[in-house]
């Protein structure tokens, strides 16, 4: 059996152009021993020039602000293999965390959510579960598809590459189900769920979970509005 390695802690870089955001989060993090914040940043040209110097697993990156938003500064981390991002979102205001999310990042996080929420986040990208706040990605997913290009022709033989039960995984992981409540569904195991995700991710050329919930709306294989309970 392989020997468990200690890694040290997770190393976050916070962006956002408030301060007091900042402190606030700061603050959260600084008390928990396996996070460390390493750098800060008030825009997305000083998170670049940062993280080009300091070492980071993961950064939470505000949407709007000064110079270099973070749909840009996300897409820019994401092209040379920087660190995983999070987006902060105000879900009212912020139409740009759809487009962030495609851009690379590797889920979302409204700004207001309660510290446990900040460092279940944290913990779920780092890990490589991409999907934060399932119900709430539904929710955006819910409110910009209709703004989707049409993916169909993309989609047919892609889809078709898929076997029954994949695509039955990917239907429910659209819906904002978590790996336990699809095992649960479909009476398997969570490691035979994350076995049929990574399949499903090499099959669609998909870089992580978020993606394939993208993939979903864009093809329409999941439909804006459908329930978790939807035939």
């Amino acid at each position: 059996m392989d020997e468990l390695v200690d890694e040290g802690p997770i190393r976050v870089a916070l962006v956002d152009d408030q301060e007091l955001v900042r402190a606030g989060f700061k603050m959260v993090l600084d008390a928990q021993p396996d996070i460390d914040v390493v750098g800060e940043a008030a825009d997305g040209v000083q998170a670049l020039e940062l993280l080009r110097a300091t070492a980071a697993d993961v950064v939470l990156m505000d949407v709007r602000m000064p110079r270099m938003d973070g749909i840009e500064a996300t897409r820019r981390v994401v092209a040379a293999s920087g660190p995983k991002v999070v987006i902060l979102t105000t879900f009212d205001l912020d139409e740009y965390a759809f487009a962030a999310i495609k851009a690379g990042a590797g889920g979302f996080l409204l700004k207001d959510a309660g510290p446990a929420q900040l460092i279940e986040a944290i913990k779920a990208v780092h890990s490589g579960d991409a999907v934060v706040a399932p119900s709430t990605t539904k929710r955006l997913l819910d409110r910009f598809a209709l703004h989707l290009p049409d993916a169909q022709e993309r989609a047919t033989g892609a889809l078709e590459s898929l076997t029954e039960r994949e695509g039955e995984v990917l239907r429910l992981v659209a819906r904002g189900m978590s790996n336990a409540e699809i095992a649960a569904r479909l009476y398997v195991s969570e490691a035979t769920v994350k076995t049929h995700m990574g399949r499903i991710l090499m099959k669609l050329g998909l870089r992580d979970r978020v993606q394939a919930v993208v993939f979903a709306y864009e093809t329409g294989l999941v439909k804006s509005g459908q329930r978790d309970d939807s035939p």
